[in-house]
C-alpha cells in the first residue's frame, strides 16, 4: 500500500483545481463538462484510495496551516469522516452526469457559474468530512454556505432571490453560533481537536456545557431541525441538481454530520447523558420527524414535498444520537448514506419530470408513468425505501434505530418511528398512485412526454441499484466503517 498522507489534501484540491479550470474553458461546454466529470472521477478515486487504510483501523492526518495551538487548519481521515466523504464523492459523480443532461435539456443560463460553484461546494463538503478539529470544520462549513448561495438563486427570479436571502440569513446566523461554540470550546479546553469519546468532560459547569451544546445545535442549522428549517423548502426554487446536492450530497448532510461529530468526538455519550442532552435531542428530533411529515402531506409541489421529507428524515439521525447507545448511534450514522442515496433518486426523478413533461406539481402528474415507466418505477422504489421497506436500504438504519429505542428504554421513540413510517407512506404512496394509475385530465397532454435523456436516466437507475446493494451487502463498506467509528468513540468492539 502506497503512501496516503497527502490524499486528504488531494481529495479537496481536485475539485478546487476544477473550479479554476471551469471558468477558463467556460465558452466550450464540452470541455467544461469534461473537466467536471474528470474531476469528480479523480476525487472519487482519491477517496477510494484511502479506504483500505481506514478499513484497517488506521487514520490519515495532515496539517495544512498553523492557526492557533490545538486548532490548526488540519485534515484527518477517520472512519466516520470516510462515511460522509465516500457518500459525497459517489453522488457528486452521478449528480455531475445528471446535471449535464438537466442543464442542457432546459438550456439553462449561467452554466459555467453553476459548475464552478458545484466544484467549490464539493471541495468544502469533503473538507468538512476530513476536518481534524472544530476550527477546520467551521472554515469549510462557511465556505459551503457561501458558495451554495449562487446555486440557490440560479434562476435569478424574485422568488429565487427571496429564497436566497432566507438561505443566507439562516445559514450565516447559524455560522455565528457555530463560531461562538468553537471559541467557547477552545476557551474551556485549549483545543478544538476531535477526540474519540469526547474531550469536554470536566471542562466547564453543567450549565455552560448545556448552553454550549445549544450553540452547536443552532450552529448546525444545516441539519434543518424544526423550527430552524424553513430555508430548506424555500431553496427548492433552485435547479433540481442543486436540490439534489442540498439534500443528499453536501449541505444538509454536513449539518447532521456536524451534530454527530460533536456528540461523539467533542462531548462523548457519557457526558451527553449526564447533562441530559439526549432528552433535548429526542424532543427536537421527535417533533421534527412528525411535524415535517405532516407538512409534507399538504404539499402539491413535488420538490417541496420531498424537502419536508428530508427535514423529517434528517431528524432520524438526531433521534439515533439521542438514544446515547451503541445501536442508536449505528442507526444514526448508517442513515446518513442510506438517506442520501434514496433521496437523491427522488430528486433526480422530480427533475426528470420537469425536463420531460414540464410539470412540478403532483396533481399535474396523473398517468405520467405510462410515458416514463422506468423513471416512475425508480421513484417508487426509492419512496418505498424511505418508508423502510425492503429490498431498499432504508430498512437497515430504521431497524437499528428501533432496536436502539428499545435498548435505551425509550419506547416513546419507537412509537415516533412507527408513526413516521405511516406518515411516510401517507405522503409517498399517493404520489406513486397518481403517477402510475391516475388517468390524466387531458389524454393528449402526455403525447410528447418521454423518458429523460440517458445522462439523467442512468444516474437515477444507479442510485436505486446502490440502495439495493447497500441493503444486500451493508458491510461493504459503510457498515464496516461505522463499526470502526463506533468502536473509536465507545471503546467497544461491535460483535
Amino acid at each position: 500500500m502506497g503512501d496516503t498522507t497527502l490524499l486528504p489534501a488531494v481529495a479537496v484540491a481536485i475539485p478546487l483545481l476544477a473550479s479554476v479550470l471551469i471558468p477558463l474553458v467556460g465558452r466550450h461546454e464540452n470541455i467544461r463538462e469534461a473537466v467536471t466529470i474528470v474531476a469528480a472521477t479523480a476525487m472519487l478515486g482519491s477517496v477510494l484510495a484511502m479506504l483500505p487504510s481506514i478499513l484497517s483501523g488506521n487514520q490519515i492526518a495532515l496539517s495544512l496551516l498553523p492557526m492557533v495551538p490545538g486548532g490548526d487548519l488540519a485534515l484527518r481521515v477517520d472512519a466516520f469522516g470516510m462515511v460522509f466523504a465516500l457518500t459525497a464523492a459517489i453522488l457528486w459523480l452521478l449528480n455531475s452526469f445528471y446535471a449535464i443532461g438537466y442543464m442542457r435539456s432546459l438550456q439553462e443560463h449561467a452554466q459555467t457559474r453553476f459548475y464552478f460553484c458545484f466544484a467549490v461546494a464539493i471541495a468544502a463538503a469533503v473538507g468538512i468530512a476530513f476536518s481534524e478539529n472544530l476550527l477546520t470544520l467551521f472554515i469549510f462549513y462557511e465556505v459551503l454556505t457561501i458558495i451554495t448561495y449562487p446555486l440557490v438563486v440560479h434562476a435569478e427570479t424574485p422568488e429565487a432571490m427571496k429564497a436566497g436571502r432566507k438561505y443566507l440569513a439562516y445559514l450565516l446566523i447559524g455560522g455565528v453560533f457555530l463560531l461562538a461554540a468553537t471559541i467557547l470550546t477552545y476557551i474551556l479546553t485549549g483545543t478544538t481537536t476531535f477526540v474519540p469519546g469526547g474531550f469536554l468532560a470536566g471542562s466547564g459547569s453543567r450549565l455552560v456545557l448545556q448552553v454550549l451544546f445549544l450553540l452547536f445545535m443552532i450552529g448546525f442549522v444545516k441539519a434543518a431541525w424544526m423550527p430552524l428549517h424553513s430555508w430548506l423548502p424555500a431553496a427548492m426554487v433552485a435547479p433540481t441538481p442543486v436540490s439534489a446536492f442540498l439534500h443528499a450530497v453536501a449541505v444538509v448532510t454536513a449539518g447532521v454530520f456536524g451534530i454527530v461529530r460533536v456528540a461523539g468526538w467533542v462531548y462523548g455519550m457519557e457526558l451527553m447523558a449526564s447533562l441530559g442532552l439526549g432528552t433535548l435531542l429526542a424532543v427536537i428530533a421527535s417533533f421534527t420527524i412528525i411535524t415535517a411529515s405532516l407538512f409534507a402531506l399538504t404539499e402539491d409541489n413535488l420538490k417541496r414535498r420531498l424537502a419536508y421529507s428530508t427535514v423529517s428524515q434528517l431528524s432520524y439521525i438526531l433521534l439515533g444520537v439521542s438514544m446515547l447507545s451503541i445501536t442508536g448511534m449505528i442507526g444514526a450514522m448508517a442513515h446518513i448514506p442510506i438517506h442520501a442515496f434514496l433521496k437523491i433518486t427522488l430528486f433526480f426523478v422530480a427533475g426528470a419530470v420537469i425536463v420531460s413533461a414540464g410539470k412540478e406539481c403532483i396533481s399535474d402528474m396523473k398517468g405520467i408513468g405510462r410515458k416514463m415507466p422506468v423513471t416512475v418505477l425508480m421513484f417508487s422504489a426509492a419512496a418505498i425505501g424511505i418508508c423502510g421497506l425492503p429490498p431498499l436500504s432504508g430498512i437497515t438504519s430504521k431497524i437499528y434505530l428501533a432496536i436502539g429505542a428499545v435498548e435505551a428504554g425509550m419506547p416513546v421513540l419507537l412509537l415516533v418511528l412507527i408513526i413516521s413510517a405511516i406518515l411516510n407512506a401517507a405522503y409517498f404512496f399517493p404520489v406513486i398512485y397518481t403517477m402510475m394509475l391516475d388517468r390524466p385530465d387531458d389524454e393528449h397532454s402526455l403525447d410528447r412526454v418521454t423518458e429523460p435523456p440517458l445522462l439523467m436516466l442512468i444516474p437515477i437507475i444507479l442510485t436505486v441499484v446502490a440502495s439495493v446493494l447497500i441493503f444486500l451487502y451493508p458491510s461493504m463498506p459503510f457498515m464496516d466503517l461505522i463499526e470502526i467509528a463506533i468502536a473509536e468513540i465507545t471503546g467497544s468492539v461491535i460483535p
